[in-house]
């Protein structure tokens, strides 16, 4: 059977994966390709650092030019992570005349069009399925089987770690500092945790699918965006009292005036598929003109599932339907027409508001009636009474009609300045 070079640069944990599935289970994807993926180079850091996978003697190596001039190698898997030297070495592999399989999300959000560019001046290519949602075909799907689909909208739970933690808080009634350690203790979240927790990683993995299903052309820092991280615990049992569950959300949905885009905490309506994503696992949800709802789930990160992704796109590389696609897709190429944004204030939503107040009268009326200045109807309100004669507040929860995110945010910021209204107030969007 006809053999196709292929490398691996980055030995960490997908890494390890990636070499596992070549090694242990070739006839597997020679069933797929056609052809023997045949594993000629494992570049890494430290050839000396114990790993789970054994690699077979003379493969391993921390000579990066070596696998650059042998020619016999044509896909590569290039797997480290973070913006550098990562970017420098996906340049100079595609320079080499090979192409490149990547699963750094950070990466492509960062620096996509430099690098499509680049790849298409060399007539090379890069796949880039395992970069979103780990084991989920969300790429392939997008860029080519909904392809005769204008796609109207994207909801996503794109962060793993994230909806642990949530999920941790929602079913066992867990502080959001204990949901955290769990994740750390399982190897679900990393030391620091910021860019899962503050809506960072999922704003990147947007940005990718938006430009995908959309067009838009949109760095991952100019994305609207909040993370779970001043979640509290009252807010997710209201939530459950009301019939939802907070969810980290990767919102996009083409407009008239535009494409809107946001990462935020909202409320998903207990039952709808989304709101039953539990653990570590991902999942998004594509509304195409022709096709309507597709709904995509299952592990959104870990070894074997970013694995299995990255293999895929070694095999589709080798056969040549990644080259087609890649060039027939022009992705992050500069003469396309980019896509305008609708302003945020604009968008129409319901929305979840807290307030706690003191408990005295006149203070609901004080707080509908600001609302109403801002045109936001209350569709119902709910109060708990106060547990004791000593306590000094009570919280209020106002479900709204249907309102404008910039008159949402208004009223709530004349809220906040009532001398009645204590602590800051909280407010959710409800996913419709």
């Amino acid at each position: 059977m006809e053999k196709t070079g292929v490398a691996i640069v980055g030995l960490g944990t997908v890494g390890q994966g990636v070499a596992r599935l070549l090694l242990d289970h070739g006839d597997r994807t020679a069933r797929h390709a056609g052809r023997t993926l045949w594993l000629t180079h494992v570049v890494v850091r430290d050839i000396n650092k114990p790993r789970d996978v054994e690699v077979p003697g003379g493969l391993l190596t921390d000579d990066l030019q070596k696998l650059l001039d042998d020619q016999t190698v044509k896909v590569v898997a290039q797997l480290i992570g973070g913006i550098e030297p990562a970017r420098t070495i996906t340049l100079r592999i595609l320079e080499s005349g090979k192409d490149v399989v990547t699963a750094n999300k950070a990466l492509l959000a960062e620096h996509g069009p430099e690098l499509f560019d680049r790849a298409r001046q060399l007539g090379r290519s890069i796949a880039f399925e395992a970069s979103v949602a780990g084991g989920i075909p969300i790429i392939s799907n997008i860029s080519q089987c909904l392809s005769a689909n204008q796609v109207i909208s994207l909801r996503a739970i794109l962060n793993g770690t994230s909806n642990f933690i949530i999920s941790k808080m929602d079913s066992e009634g867990a502080s959001y500092e204990s949901a955290l350690a769990d994740a750390k203790q399982l190897g679900l979240a990393e030391a620091d945790p910021t860019m899962d927790v503050d809506g960072t990683d999922a704003a990147q993995k947007l940005a990718i699918l938006a430009h995908l299903g959309f067009g838009a052309r949109v760095h991952w820092s100019d994305i609207p965006r909040r993370g779970i991280d001043s979640i509290e615990q009252c807010d997710m049992n209201f939530a459950k009292h009301l019939g939802y569950r907070i969810k980290l959300i990767a919102y996009a949905k083409q407009f008239d005036s535009g494409i809107q885009l946001m990462v935020a905490p909202m409320m998903v309506k207990t039952g709808k598929p989304l709101a039953e994503v539990q653990a570590n696992f991902n999942a998004i949800s594509v509304l195409g003109d022709a096709v309507g709802p597709v709904f995509f789930h299952g592990q959104g990160a870990g070894q074997m599932p970013t694995a299995s992704a990255v293999v895929a796109d070694m095999i589709d590389t080798a056969v040549g339907r990644t080259g087609i696609t890649f060039k027939t897709l022009e992705l992050w190429a500069e003469d396309h027409k980019r896509v305008d944004f609708a302003s945020p204030g604009d968008l129409e939503g319901r929305f979840y508001m807290r307030f706690d107040v003191v408990d005295q009268p006149g203070v609901m009326g004080q707080i509908t009636g600001r609302l109403g200045q801002h045109g936001i109807s209350i569709a119902s309100v709910y109060q708990h009474e106060a547990q004791s004669e000593k306590q000094q507040t009570v919280p209020v929860i106002i479900m709204t009609h249907r309102a404008k995110e910039s008159d949402a945010e208004a009223a709530m910021k004349q809220i906040a300045e009532m001398p009645t209204v204590a602590d800051t107030p909280e407010r959710f969007r409800i996913l419709s």
